[in-house]
């Protein structure tokens, strides 16, 4: 990180090699699109995805983490970037149960430790 940027985010980051089937709420299309995940967090995720998705818009999704779980999970929209034909999106949880974040929190623990 540059001496001039600014951490910004509430919690770690952490990358997870995993996918997930996203559809909109709101009685727009519910197409299921796979992404592939670049960083997750207990508050959010930041995704790769060739599908145009809508800022601050909830999509339901089903995060599957590193123990093969699936974690059914609502994402807002809060950052959208495109680079050439793909679209790089920031995303918080909303109304994640406690639990499943604490698995997240539980799982950047292990990481960094290299466990």
């Amino acid at each position: 990180m540059a001496e001039n940027d600014v951490e910004r985010r509430k919690s770690k980051r952490t990358q997870l090699d995993s996918t997930l089937v996203i559809k909109r709420l709101d009685g727009g299309d519910s197409e299921e699109v796979n992404i592939e995940i670049s960083d997750v967090s207990k508050s959010g995720v930041g995704f790769i995805c060739k599908t145009p998705l809508l800022i601050g818009t909830v999509y339901e999704s089903y995060l599957t983490i590193w123990t093969k779980e699936v974690l059914h999970a609502f994402l807002q929209i809060v950052r959208i970037e495109l680079k050439e034909d793909t679209y790089y999106y920031g995303a918080s949880f909303v109304g994640m149960p406690e639990m499943d974040a604490a698995r997240i929190a539980t799982y950047q623990t292990l990481n960094e430790n290299g466990i």
